[in-house]
């Protein structure tokens, strides 16, 4: 059984920083392409990093560029964001995801998710 669990949200005030933990288990990050996602109240979800299991390449959203860092430790199975610089507008749910294939911006592309974690920042 797969599961992704989410973790280290909470409410920051702008500026500040969290570090988001994800918890695979039943699939293994070192093979699959993992994502962070998130989606705001109204708005579509949206990848704001990713890791592709080809060469650990990186990807991120403009909107995050040069703030967040997504990592991935392969002996303890876990994949991490790193925000700082931390801004209202990246208040959301966060969402770690998986797919075995190439690490895709799109939502529909990948087959597991976790529950999320809430991420609330105050100006």
């Amino acid at each position: 059984q797969v599961q992704l669990v989410e973790s280290g949200g909470g409410s920051v005030q702008a500026g500040g920083s969290l570090r988001l933990s994800c918890a695979a288990s039943g699939v293994a990050v070192s093979t699959n392409s993992m994502g962070w996602f998130r989606q705001a109240p109204g708005k579509e979800r949206e990848r704001v990093a990713g890791i592709s299991r080809f060469r650990s390449r990186t990807d991120y959203a403009d909107s995050v560029k040069g703030r967040f860092t997504i990592s991935q430790d392969n002996a303890k199975n876990m994949v991490y964001l790193q925000m700082s610089s931390l801004k209202p507008e990246d208040t959301a749910m966060y969402y770690c995801a998986a797919v075995r294939s190439y690490a895709s911006q799109w939502p529909y592309d990948y087959v597991y998710w976790g529950q999320g974690t809430q991420v609330t920042v105050s100006s």
